[in-house]
């Protein structure tokens, strides 16, 4: 393959990128010296607005992985992936009104204590423990993939760009905390809006206009959008994007520590809701502009397709292919979208290490050392930020010998993970029927013969029967049967083993959905409550009970929380009926 080497304004505009994300960290590190607390380094003080919040979780779910997978999967498999529209909606509305308001209500700053409250200790270890792991090892495939894929087509150099991402995230995360995060997101996300609206109108362009893209991905049938096939070992239908897509982004944005802990950090309930439906914008904008890349790059490789040819080796160099071939004459530009891909990058990994650093502090080092000085707080804080930071990005070099990126009550929960990944491995080893996943037609007929030999095709080795079946799942159902299976085992042990009553829950930890549906009757929405004591107290006494426990009562933890008459909360707006969190800084007192 032919690589096309960045220009000197390539790096220049590149570098800016870093160069201005590494000063956010600087300017917050020298504003916010005088408030040393860890509540204000981990969680912003508790006092951000939804505007800043809004584009940062935006920037930091849509990593590099998105720009440059997305646009590919257009490509190959047509504008079906639009659907993701409706994920998102179901994913932000039910984060909105069902997770967000008992985790803002509950002042906690880890959402793995959400565990301790209604359980035990252990299952809250076990959460953090493998949410520890996981993130990590996907923050490493997160810089180290897009990084290779834009090192085998334009040259810029791997290693560099990977130490580079490393080094810059841990300085702004350990400098300036959530803050600069938040901001540096918000800056990025820009960055990202920027680079995909050159792309599409230097390529609509070059396809000779919008309406040339249209008729072209008509007739190649990538507008083919709608497939009600409910055959759920199917890659992409409507029904395994919308209700596959929707597990699968609940658990990235309703329960995730990175979504809540950002959500919180607002100055009240109601910015943070407004942060979430904002950012529903932002999902909608980055959406269409990556499915619309795709539907121009099929537009402009029609008769030569890049992937099949041989020119490149793998499909998310696609964009990065184009990219260099529309703006080969233009320095700068390419570096323009480099720098949009990598914002993707900067932002997930920032949030992935702020989140990692908050979950290890909330969850252990609190838990082992509760009577933590401010200012210690802070620096352990900042230490963990450092130490994350060298994890990933050592995480990055192991992701290079591993040869390839794989899609992919305590009983509940090692039910619920073992089910995915038994149906991910096996998927992996054996891959789904060509029927079920192969890409629609790709056209070679113009291309310039290479003096690229073809492989023989592999002989693939006896199949057994649960590969045609329970492997060749849609990889878009496998957060659907880990949540089905994690609920079904805890349901079926807690049985086994005695259930608890419901007088025994704090109305606090649970949302009860159920009056929306049963809103004509008190009598169908008690029954609906299984016990639990909703019309008890009011939503100030319970949030007085569960955050007693900050003070240090954990034996209020180890048996449920207790229910007592306490006074009304500051903060609490009945009109709104939202809070503030002026209210939980007097309350926690840390």
């Amino acid at each position: 393959m032919e690589v096309k080497n960045f220009a000197v304004w390539d790096y220049v505009v590149f570098a800016a990128l870093f160069v201005i994300s590494s000063g956010i960290g600087v300017f917050f590190a020298i504003k916010e010296r005088k408030k040393a607390t860890s509540r204000e380094f981990l969680v912003g003080g508790r006092q951000m607005s939804f505007g800043p919040v809004a584009l940062s979780l935006t920037a930091s779910f849509m990593s590099a992985v998105t720009v440059l997978g997305t646009p590919s999967e257009v490509y190959r498999f047509g504008a079906s992936f639009v659907l993701f529209f409706i994920s998102y909606t179901f994913v932000i509305i039910l984060t909105s009104e069902l997770f967000l308001p008992v985790f803002y209500r509950s002042g906690i700053t880890s959402t793995y204590e959400y565990l301790q409250l209604r359980f035990n200790k252990p299952v809250r270890y076990a959460a953090t423990v493998i949410y520890i792991v996981q993130t990590i090892l996907y923050t490493g495939v997160v810089v180290y993939a897009p990084a290779l894929a834009l090192n085998q087509v334009t040259g810029f150099d791997l290693w560099g760009s990977v130490f580079a991402t490393g080094i810059v995230c841990t300085f702004y995360c350990t400098l300036g905390g959530l803050k600069a995060v938040v901001w540096t997101d918000a800056f990025q996300m820009v960055v990202m809006i920027v680079g995909f609206l050159t792309v599409l109108i230097q390529g609509s362009a070059h396809a000779g206009g919008l309406h040339n893209v249209i008729e072209q991905s008509t007739n190649g049938s990538r507008l083919n959008i709608f497939d009600f096939d409910v055959d759920p070992l199917r890659r992409h239908t409507f029904w395994t994007i919308s209700v596959g897509g929707t597990f699968t982004w609940l658990g990235i944005y309703g329960v995730n520590q990175s979504t809540i802990q950002r959500c919180i950090s607002c100055k009240t309930e109601k910015h943070a809701k407004l942060a979430l439906y904002f950012n529903l914008l932002g999902l909608w904008i980055i959406l269409v502009c990556a499915v619309f890349s795709g539907l121009i790059m099929y537009s402009h490789f029609k008769d030569c397709d890049p992937w099949t040819s041989g020119i490149i080796s793998a499909p998310d160099q696609l964009m990065p292919y184009f990219v260099m071939e529309i703006f080969f004459t233009m320095p700068g530009l390419p570096g323009l979208f480099v720098a949009c891909a990598f914002s993707g990058t900067l932002s997930t990994v920032a949030a992935s290490i702020n989140a990692l650093a908050t979950v290890t502090f909330e969850d252990f080092v609190k838990s082992c050392f509760p009577h933590l000085s401010d200012k210690l707080s802070t620096w352990i804080s900042k230490g963990l930020c450092l130490l994350f930071g060298v994890m990933c990005t050592s995480m990055a070099v192991a992701a290079s010998l591993m040869g390839g990126v794989v899609q992919g009550a305590l009983g509940g929960l090692l039910t619920g993970i073992t089910l995915s990944f038994w149906v991910a491995i096996g998927a992996f080893i054996y891959p789904a029927p060509a029927s079920k996943t192969w890409p629609l037609p790709l056209s070679t007929d113009q291309c310039v013969p290479s003096n690229v030999t073809e492989s023989p095709p592999t002989e693939l080795s006896s199949r057994p029967a649960i590969a045609d079946t329970w492997y060749s799942l849609s990889y878009l159902y496998y957060s659907a049967v880990g949540c089905l299976g994690c609920i079904a085992a805890g349901i079926i042990i807690s049985l086994i083993t005695g259930y608890q009553s419901g007088k025994d829950i704090q109305p606090l930890l649970i949302r009860p959905v159920c009056n929306l549906f049963c809103f004509w009757s008190k009598k169908y929405k008690r029954l609906c409550w299984c016990g639990v004591q909703h019309d008890g107290e009011t939503e100030q006494e319970t949030l007085e009970n569960v955050s007693s426990w900050k003070q240090g009562a954990e034996s209020v933890l180890q048996n449920g929380l207790r229910q007592e008459n306490l006074v009304h909360i500051p903060g609490h707006d009945p009109k709104d009926k939202s809070y503030d969190n002026m209210a939980l800084e007097k309350i926690t007192h840390f």
